[in-house]
């Protein structure tokens, strides 16, 4: 199938599912919110509607049906596997950058949702703000604040402001600790 159209979805399916990644943190529902942004945009298109912004346009797609599982979920109740969580807690990552990873998604996790949003297109995305502001339906200013505030508040919660735990690996010394082990290396 060499139709326009299936090249601009095969050309941003990796983007929306990078994305969708971000949102859920679950690649099983990243797929299907992918999946459902994909029929939606089909079913839009086969209606003979004239798209300006394709990419923009499946983003918005997917923004909206996050929403909408969103609310779903609202209505019905979290659940969460507790079996599969407690592997996790048992098993610290020995891997420095992967914690560092951690300590990022637990700083955006503590994000508004606005301005995780925001932050997630401008800086995983690398969408422009007038794309983001498309996408979200907001005034281009908005988009500019939010991304501002939540930039703000990354930096002071990974900067190590109490209010933003760090996972806990013994394994893993702190940068005092290497400066104590160089002392006594050089002492002794």
């Amino acid at each position: 199938m060499n139709h326009p159209v299936a090249a601009g979805l095969r050309a941003n399916i990796k983007s929306l599912r990078r994305y969708a990644m971000a949102l859920t943190r679950d690649p099983n529902d990243a797929d299907d919110l992918v999946q459902e942004c994909l029929k939606r945009a089909l079913t839009y298109i086969q209606a003979g509607k004239e798209i300006d912004n394709f990419r923009a346009y499946l983003f918005t797609i997917l923004h909206n049906v996050h929403n909408d599982e969103l609310t779903r979920r609202k209505k019905k109740g979290i659940q969460l596997p507790i079996e599969n969580d407690s592997i996790r807690l048992v098993y610290p990552p020995p891997q420095y950058s992967y914690m560092d990873c951690k300590d990022l998604l637990v700083a955006l996790d503590k994000l508004p949702v606005e301005q995780r949003q925001v932050v997630l297109l401008v800086g995983l995305e690398g969408m422009s703000y007038r794309n983001v502001s498309e996408v979200l339906g907001v005034p281009l200013g908005t988009v500019m604040s939010r991304l501002s505030r939540g930039r703000n508040a990354l930096r002071t919660l990974l900067a190590g402001d109490q209010s933003a735990p760090r996972a806990a690996n013994p394994a893993r010394p702190s940068p005092v600790h290497w400066e104590e082990q160089g002392r006594k290396a050089n002492v002794g």
